[in-house]
């Protein structure tokens, strides 16, 4: 068992970058594609992938140490500590049950699209590890390996019907068609496109817009996405505490995500537009006329700039409900730059709405917050069974990113009644 969860390991230790290519490539060969071509699509995503990595980490370093310095500079006092995806996905995977999920995952899938229960066909194999953390919250719980497993299928079941769910709006807003997104992280989040709705039938409220388009045509090019990552990245340096030069810095990163990550988006696109053709193809010959998508990445969303906009304003937000809310434990940290994945799906169904999708976000956030709280005994036992390095000074762990995930913690609470 062990050997066989360290080759997985090793398998998802290279990445995206390395992962969604090989998938690329054997998908194009499988839907009838030369192997010259399919070779080309998969290098082309690699490619696109590195880029947009490159992006992520970029806002991702410069956010962490802000985020550090707001709730230094708060002086927060709360006994559970967000750890971040990171560490969460290093836990899952040590669990006893990880050796499993991949081929699991895949089998569960191809299932569901042989028998039309799902449209998305999730080559983001990387991003399994969500069904992993699933299942090891459950074998801590019931010390059942065949619970496990029929929690981790269960997560991907919801995964995959919200991808399927919110695949039309992928297309349109987000200009991905035959793009779907079934991340774990995102889809527990798909809850709040149903306030966005609410919220945008709030009198007064729902006049408040502040989308990118309206932003540029009221300040002109000082309403360009560059100039609206460099204010609101010096604003969050300011609110850290930073020195002008620092201030200056964050600014310049955060403008440069907001110009450089649709760049990268529209690569990825370029190579698998002639992998999804060839599957639609594919699947049209065999089974009819057959809508299919390919299931990505939740980063792909993120090129759309009222996605990394909302994330921002909403950091500064999550340390504040952190401090206020009552009954919450959660020091909010290591996932504090995760944001922009998980209210992906609510800006898109705010249309780019900058406001309602902060409104509907810092509810859903909320709630995060309290759910994490929550779990944080159960999440704190899994580390220590997986010999998890404590943070200093910490009595329990948990994070925003599965610890307060909708769909993990629902299903956590189903397995529990019965254990």
């Amino acid at each position: 068992m062990e050997t066989a969860v360290s080759y997985i390991q090793g398998f998802l230790d290279l990445g995206a970058t390395v992962i969604l290519p090989v998938a690329i490539f054997l998908l194009g060969l499988a839907f009838g594609q030369k192997p010259g071509k399919a070779f080309r699509s998969g290098l082309t995503i690699g490619i696109a992938f590195v880029g947009i990595f490159l992006v992520v980490d970029l806002l991702v370093l410069n956010l962490g140490p802000a985020a550090q310095g707001m709730v230094d500079r708060l002086g927060v006092d709360l006994n559970v500590i967000d750890v971040g995806w990171p560490a969460t996905s290093s836990i899952a995977w040590a669990s006893v049950v990880a050796a499993f999920i991949i081929p699991l995952g895949l089998i569960v899938n191809v299932i569901m699209l042989v028998t039309k229960t799902t449209k998305t066909m999730n080559v983001d194999i990387w991003n399994f590890w969500h069904y992993t953390f699933m299942a090891a919250v459950v074998y801590t719980v019931s010390d059942s390996i065949i619970q496990a497993l029929i929690a981790a299928v269960m997560f991907q079941i919801v995964a995959l019907k919200v991808a399927d769910w919110t695949a039309p709006m992928v297309s349109e807003f987000y200009e991905l068609p035959g793009v779907s997104i079934a991340t774990g992280s995102t889809i527990s989040y798909a809850p709040g496109i149903w306030l966005v709705k609410g919220i945008q039938k709030i009198p007064g409220i729902k006049h408040w817009n502040a989308d990118p388009d309206t932003i540029q045509r009221r300040f002109g090019i000082f309403g360009e996405s560059i100039f609206i990552g460099l204010i609101l990245g010096a604003a969050i340096g300011l609110l850290a505490g930073y020195n002008v030069g620092e201030v200056i810095e964050i600014g310049m990163a955060m403008a440069a995500v907001m110009v450089l990550m649709p760049r990268m988006v529209k690569i990825l696109m370029e190579g698998l537009m002639p992998v999804s053709e060839s599957a639609r193809e594919w699947l049209n010959k065999r089974f009819g006329d057959r809508e299919i998508h390919i299931g990505l990445d939740a980063a792909v969303l993120l090129g759309h700039p009222s996605v990394i906009s909302t994330a921002l304003i909403l950091v500064p937000l999550t340390v504040l409900l952190a401090v206020i809310l009552p009954g919450n434990a959660l020091l909010p940290f290591g996932d504090l730059a995760t944001i922009p994945f998980i209210v992906a799906f609510i800006v898109g169904a705010a249309r780019g709405n900058i406001i309602h999708s902060v409104l509907a976000g810092a509810i859903m956030i909320a709630l995060s917050l309290y759910m994490a709280t929550d779990i944080a005994p159960v999440f704190t036992k899994m580390a220590e069974n997986s010999n998890f390095n404590m943070p200093e000074g910490s009595a329990l762990i948990s994070s925003i990113d599965q610890g307060g995930n909708l769909v993990n913690w629902i299903i956590w609470k189903l397995f529990a009644l019965f254990n």
